[in-house]
């Protein structure tokens, strides 16, 4: 099953609202599973690239700090606050 297939399941499904509140939290789960895993492959000082949601700009600049739930990265267009689910590491040679 594809993620379109999917989602028309549970857009057009006949579903109850206990079994949505469960899909839901499946996906919560697994968004955080997502995210302490990512977590866990960053270190301080390295390269990451991500989207900003605010301006859609993609952004690429070093990791100063991994705290709970966000990772604060030092770009050109000053300090954010990005989640660790969307940082993805890239290479030195290419930040």
């Amino acid at each position: 099953m594809d993620v379109k297939q999917i989602n028309q399941a549970i857009m057009f499904g006949t579903w109850t609202n206990v079994e949505l509140n469960s899909i839901i939290d499946a996906v919560k789960w697994n968004r955080s599973q997502l995210q302490k895993q990512v977590k866990r492959s960053l270190s301080i000082g390295d390269n990451v690239n991500f989207t900003s949601s605010k301006t859609g700009r993609n952004l690429t600049g070093v990791v100063m700090k991994i705290a709970i739930k966000y990772v604060t990265v030092n770009t050109v267009a000053g300090m954010w606050r990005v989640p660790a689910n969307m940082l993805q590491v890239v290479d030195k040679e290419y930040a």
